[in-house]
């Protein structure tokens, strides 16, 4: 398994971003909304900390650093060869947690994720 986080896993591109807010589905594993759309091509993930709960760019820096590294050292859970997926994890907590409850959230929507596309047909 490769820890790592390079480029291609980072979903970038207005476009993108738009079309897996308008046609993914949606759920909350505090203190994260996760958003998630299978696609064929690799699996890439979005990570937002927002600015209206959070003023100051260091603490929005901070919760995108602890996502990012909750995703990374847990992506293993949705490596799977037939499915890939676009990710969005948004913080959506009032109060910054540390990184032991984000990367308990991470693995719970990473399993989460990881079983639904497990259950559901493939339609072709």
């Amino acid at each position: 398994m490769n820890y790592t986080f390079p480029k291609s896993e980072k979903l970038c591109g207005q476009p993108h971003i738009d079309h897996l807010y308008r046609n993914g589905k949606r759920f909350v594993v505090w203190p994260m909304r996760v958003t998630y759309l299978p696609i064929e091509d690799a699996t890439q993930v979005l990570v937002w900390a927002p600015k209206s709960l959070f003023k100051r760019a260091v603490h929005r820096n901070h919760l995108r650093r602890l996502m990012r590294e909750a995703y990374r050292l847990n992506k293993g859970i949705i490596e799977n060869e037939e499915m890939h997926f676009q990710l969005a994890f948004n913080y959506i907590d009032k109060e910054m947690q540390p990184f032991s409850v984000v990367e308990k959230a991470m693995c719970k929507a990473l399993k989460r994720i990881s079983n639904t596309a497990t259950n559901s047909p493939q339609e072709n």
